[in-house]
C-alpha cells in the first residue's frame, strides 16, 4: 500500500466536506497540559465558523480547560474507499452568552447537533451547557488517495 497521490482541498471542497459532517476531535492546550474530545459542531461555510455546544460537569477537566481560554485545534475526518480526507482547524474559543445570540447563531446552533459522545452518569441538573463560536486562524484540508495494488 503506497500513497498515490496527497492534495490540498480548495476552499470549496473544505467547506462542502465540513458542512456534511457533524463531528471531530477538539484538542485543547494551555502550557504543557493537552487535552482532545470528541464533539459535536454546526458549520457556517458563508462565514467560515464553527458553532458548538460543550456540556460539562462543575469540576470536570473539560470546563477547567473551557475557562482558561485555551488555543485550540479542530480536526474533521473520514475514510471513504482509498480516499482519506482531513481538515484541521486552529484559533481560539469564543463563548458565547445566549442573551448575546443573533437569529443567524441561534440558526448554526440548531445545527450543532447534541453531543453524541457524551454519556453522563450525573444528573442532568448538575450539568452545565456553554456556547461556544469558533472563528479559525487556519483552516486547511487534504486528501490523500491510497493505491492498495500489491504491484
Amino acid at each position: 500500500m503506497a500513497i498515490d497521490t496527497e492534495t490540498d482541498m480548495t476552499d470549496e471542497e473544505i467547506d462542502t466536506f465540513l458542512g456534511g459532517h457533524e463531528t471531530g476531535v477538539l484538542s485543547l492546550a494551555r502550557t504543557d497540559d493537552p487535552y482532545a474530545i470528541p464533539i459535536s459542531y454546526g458549520y457556517d461555510d458563508e462565514n467560515r465558523e464553527f458553532y458548538m455546544r460543550l456540556v460539562s460537569t462543575p469540576d470536570s477537566e473539560k470546563r477547567e480547560f473551557l475557562h482558561s481560554t485555551p488555543d485550540a485545534r479542530l480536526v474533521v475526518y473520514d475514510e471513504d474507499g482509498d480516499t482519506y480526507r482531513s481538515v484541521i482547524v486552529t484559533g481560539t474559543l469564543e463563548e458565547i452568552v445566549p442573551a448575546d445570540l443573533t437569529p443567524d447563531q441561534i440558526a448554526q446552533y440548531g445545527d450543532a447537533k447534541r453531543p453524541l459522545f457524551e454519556i453522563w452518569a450525573e444528573g442532568k441538573k448538575d450539568l452545565d451547557i456553554e456556547l461556544y463560536r469558533f472563528v479559525p486562524e487556519t483552516l486547511n484540508g487534504r486528501r490523500t488517495e491510497i493505491d492498495r495494488s500489491d504491484d
